[in-house]
């Protein structure tokens, strides 16, 4: 919590210091470039969130909010201005801003100062920024290998954190950060923000009544033309010396200094996987989230760079199947050569979900399951759009109802929706307070990381593998084998 705060000198960085990359892992915008914890697992996550640790950390009702930010590139500056639209109804201030790059900190300072009125604290380190006595809790927007290493140094120093997603691309550094966290009873938002919209709690609500049934199959198709996270113009704009490049590389083998590898990361193998990093992290928390299945029983994938010959190492093309302990299968599949009509369909013994759009649509449409094409190729299924109402509709604002009941009456619910949504940022701000977990807790983010895993390494090695729950280990042949 934050009234006056004292500005803190940063340190010398020593040789153990993670660095701040200027790159965000979220799901991007470049061209050219709350759930039940019915599972023992999640369960725990909300246990420890009243821990006494954790209520030895409560922000007063009338206590500013003091929040730093690390990596505050394109997807940084986006969530920035999320947190800003939220100063005045969550009573925060954003105090800290932490970026390798000189250029993305100066211009977050800038920007930070112009909407709170005086300028954050700024830092190269994170080190420095999470040593800050009076700051609350962290937003970390780094490149996707950076987020676990962070996380877990944020949550060391008993900050709080919300955390782009993926939470992981590495096992072991998934069960760090997850521990790091547990361990202390923090609040960490991970940001598959899909789970706090309406329309998405309001499609899982459907699955629990039960209206589908039995399911037996999903199927997830998300396309694009072109050749994704290729073309950032920050590659001809940046000069080593304006950051840190071996601190950037954290962990990683050192190479000479690539501006494309800096700022292009998601096309480069020992970085990010890509499309699972990048969107499958999306679509499988969603999977997990309404289906109440938390981690793959096995997973094979294929994939290469069909369409983009650019110097990319991550495929374009994309497909991945994942088996799951309560029988049923997961189709996930991308293209970044042909933007065919994206969907989603959760396919049921007595009805089917299906979602008319790519990543975040909010149009879904129940579809009832009745007789079959074969005997009757003109068989007619009665549908229903899902719509909000009751109380998804009324915890919108009044202006914000109004236009989603037009919406819905003249189009139907948008087969989008903006990464600039507030829903989930403010579910993270409301637990802040409340110590209560919020809607996408860190054994989520290690679930969705798991399944990410496998997928691109079963591309990677041309394998299938399997997921060993009792031990947290990935194999190459069943547990029980």
């Amino acid at each position: 919590m934050n009234g006056d705060r004292n500005i803190s000198t940063p340190r010398h960085p020593g040789s153990g210091d993670l660095c701040a990359a200027p790159a965000e892992g979220a799901h991007d915008n470049d061209h050219g470039e709350g759930m039940e914890r019915r599972s023992f697992l999640l369960a725990g996550a909300a246990a420890i969130g009243t821990s006494a640790l954790s209520y030895g950390r409560i922000i007063g009702a009338n206590d500013r909010i003091s929040l730093g930010h690390v990596g505050v590139g394109r997807r940084g500056r986006e969530l920035a201005s999320v947190v800003a639209s939220l100063k005045n109804s969550h009573n925060l201030e954003m105090t800290g801003v932490c970026d390798l790059w000189k250029v993305n900190r100066e211009r977050a300072a800038n920007a930070a100062a112009q909407v709170y009125g005086r300028a954050p604290r700024s830092f190269p380190y994170i080190e420095d920024l999470v040593a800050l006595q009076d700051l609350d809790a962290v937003i970390i927007s780094t490149a996707d290998f950076q987020h676990a290493p962070m996380l877990r140094v944020v949550a060391e120093a008993g900050k709080d954190a919300y955390c782009e997603k993926p939470m992981a691309n590495v096992l072991e550094e998934a069960k760090a950060s997850r521990d790091a966290v547990r361990s202390r009873g923090l609040v960490v938002q991970i940001g598959t923000q899909h789970r706090s919209e309406p329309y998405q709690i309001a499609a899982r609500e459907s699955i629990a009544r039960g209206t589908l049934g039995d399911v037996s199959k999903v199927e997830i198709v998300w396309n694009y033309h072109g050749p994704r996270w290729r073309g950032r113009p920050e590659v001809d704009q940046i000069r080593e010396e304006d950051t840190d490049w071996k601190k950037w590389l954290l962990t990683k083998p050192y190479r000479p200094f690539d501006p494309r590898v800096y700022f292009e990361f998601r096309l480069y193998r020992e970085f990010s996987s890509g499309i699972p990093d990048q969107w499958m992290s999306h679509g499988i928390d969603m999977v997990h989230y309404f289906l109440e299945d938390h981690f793959p029983k096995s997973v094979v994938a294929l994939g290469g760079v069909f369409a983009w010959h650019d110097g990319r190492e991550n495929p374009d093309t994309f497909q991945a199947l994942l088996e799951y302990p309560k029988g049923f299968l997961v189709s996930y599949s991308t293209s970044f050569g042909n933007d065919s009509d994206s969907f989603t369909r959760i396919m049921g013994k007595k009805a089917t979900l299906l979602n008319i759009g790519g990543e975040g649509s909010q149009r879904w449409k129940l579809v009832e399951e009745k007789g079959n094409h074969e005997v009757n190729p003109f068989v007619r299924r009665s549908q229903k759009t899902i719509t909000l109402s009751g109380e998804r509709l009324h915890a919108l604002s009044w202006s914000q109802r109004l236009l989603t009941e037009a919406v819905e009456k003249t189009y139907g619910p948008l087969p989008f929706i903006s990464d600039a949504n507030p829903s989930h940022m403010k579910n993270w701000l409301d637990c802040l307070r409340s110590r209560k977990q919020p809607n996408c807790t860190v054994e989520h983010g290690f679930a969705h990381s798991v399944a990410v895993i496998m997928a691109a390494r079963a591309q990677r090695e041309g394998k299938k593998l399997y997921w060993d729950s009792a031990n947290e280990q990935i194999l190459d042949c069943p547990p029980d084998a």
